[in-house]
């Protein structure tokens, strides 16, 4: 950040007071985007207003558009779990709630257009057709990303049966694609930071011929470097883990492709499938 570049060049002009307050910047930058300037100024054992003139004395009006620029790096950069909760807790303790309502709202749309932007009809059209042609199609994801692989492979079964998420039960990736081979397909999911287990499923399915759509947040994950079908998903948020709003989207637009260029008798598989939910009384009717 170049405001801490900045802040190290003025040291040696700064009066002892501001210079000890940017020492203190400079050692933890991150409490200044979650602390109050009160709290900052009590562990760098300073008073408020020194902050105020050290914040000037890199360019800023005040403190607040100082640390401003903080928070918006916690935000944006790649920092811990522990990290980004700190930051939320700190915007509902200030009572700025509703500015995190509209960064989740703006961020959400931003990244589904990114996210498209980036891929084109014709890439999906080749994983589809990557699909129909296979024998298997194993969806591996995990932690958040499993409940992503599972929805996607519960929609595909409504009218496909050659789908399933793995790892499954009292299993591991590895052991669930032991017997893949060149007439399967693996989509495997991760975001950074990157799953040891999913990685590792990939290169053990691609050593085994089986076909690979890498699902991601960046074109340089080691899922999707090597992919037959590699898609990048924008995954920025607010919150303390990557979003899996623009992996839900993307997988359900693949997934209509597969529809869509599928034989006909998947329209009555489907038709089937939800006749026979409604004679077993799943659904309740609406008042």
């Amino acid at each position: 950040m170049q405001t801490l570049s900045d802040l190290a060049d003025q040291l040696e002009h700064m009066s002892p007071q501001v210079r000890k307050a940017a020492s203190h910047v400079l050692e933890n930058p991150i409490d200044v985007g979650i602390s109050s300037i009160r709290e900052f100024a009590e562990a760098a054992d300073v008073k408020p207003n020194t902050l105020v003139r050290m914040a000037r004395s890199v360019g800023f009006e005040g403190y607040e558009e100082f640390r401003e620029l903080f928070r918006e790096d916690i935000r944006r950069g790649p920092f811990n779990f522990p990290d980004r909760t700190r930051w939320l807790q700190s915007l509902g303790q200030r009572g700025k709630l509703g500015e995190l309502y509209r960064d989740m709202i703006s961020t959400a749309i931003t990244n589904i257009e990114d996210t498209f932007a980036g891929i084109d009809d014709r890439q999906l059209k080749s994983a589809a057709q990557t699909i129909l042609k296979s024998n298997q199609v194993f969806t591996l994801g995990v932690g958040v990303n499993s409940s992503n692989a599972h929805n996607f492979t519960y929609l595909a079964s409504t009218g496909m049966v050659h789908f399933q998420a793995i790892p499954k039960n009292g299993s591991t990736p590895v052991d669930d694609l032991a017997w893949a081979g060149k007439k399967d397909v693996l989509i495997a999911i991760t975001c950074k930071p990157y799953r040891s287990e999913v990685v590792s499923a990939v290169r053990i399915a691609q050593e085994q011929g089986v076909k690979v759509i890498g699902i991601s947040d960046s074109a340089a994950s080691p899922i999707v470097v090597g992919a037959d079908h590699g898609f990048v998903v924008a995954a920025d948020t607010p919150n303390f883990f990557p979003t899996s709003v623009t992996t839900i989207a993307l997988l359900e637009t693949l997934l209509s492709f597969v529809i869509a260029l599928s034989p006909a008798e998947v329209v009555s598989r489907v038709r089937k499938f939800h006749d026979r939910r409604h004679q077993l009384g799943l659904y309740e009717e609406g008042v």
